[in-house]
């Protein structure tokens, strides 16, 4: 949440103002990083990042020298909102408002961008370079602080923990991958994980259905399997 956020900028010089080349080769290297990491993970191949952006890979190595930094990068937009969020979430007089936004805005950025959650979940509260560690450390203590706070206040299940936060995302992120263009589902099944979190059942309904059809939900394709000797 706070992991490569602004706040950490301001402490670093700023570098140098880019060419105007220097700068598009940069917008095409961050989007083809959000399309591959999307279709391939964060391990994926950084020399298919260059490839995909139209560039050479010295090119890559010169604007982001390391993998980390070009993840950093490629989300940063989404880190920072995080960011904020998790700040208006830890701030908001009702706890359990604020856990919710935070949920549903990360699950709504997960919808957005395949590639972010897995770059989430890697950031938050995973240790990595020395220089977003205490950021990381922070981001941890708000939420576990936000967490506590939601359950003392009798809102939040008192066996809820915040590692069930990743395993929510890795839940979403299922669905997300399989229809990515279902957005009602996506709303209608973090309302119901939300609601599995409560420590007491709300009135509150459930969003719409969305287009998931258990009868036409495609089938694995085994008609171009060689067939087994002697069959």
């Amino acid at each position: 949440m706070r992991p490569g956020t602004a706040r950490e900028a301001s402490a670093v010089p700023p570098a140098p103002p880019l060419r105007a080349d220097a700068l598009r080769n940069r917008a095409r290297l961050l989007a083809a990083a959000r399309e591959v990491f999307a279709e391939r993970g964060l391990d994926a191949p950084m020399a298919t990042v260059a490839r995909r952006a139209g560039v050479g890979v010295a090119t890559l190595y010169r604007r982001f020298p390391t993998r980390d930094d070009l993840v950093r990068a490629a989300f940063a937009e989404q880190m920072d909102t995080c960011a904020r969020v998790l700040d208006e979430a830890v701030a908001d007089p009702d706890p359990w408002r604020g856990f919710q936004r935070l949920v549903e805005t990360v699950c709504a950025l997960q919808a957005e961008e395949r590639g972010f959650p897995e770059a989430f979940v890697r950031a938050f509260p995973a240790a990595a370079r020395a220089h977003t560690d205490a950021a990381r450390a922070q981001a941890a203590e708000d939420f576990a602080r936000l967490v506590a706070r939601a359950q003392a206040a009798g809102a939040l299940r008192t066996d809820f923990h915040p590692a069930d936060f990743s395993m929510l995302l890795l839940a979403h992120g299922g669905l997300v991958a399989a229809a990515p263009a279902d957005r009602a589902s996506s709303r209608r099944l973090v309302a119901y994980l939300l609601e599995s979190f409560r420590a007491r059942p709300s009135r509150t309904a459930l969003p719409p259905p969305g287009t998931l059809d258990l009868i036409a939900w495609p089938q694995p394709n085994t008609a171009a399997q060689p067939a087994s000797p002697g069959a």
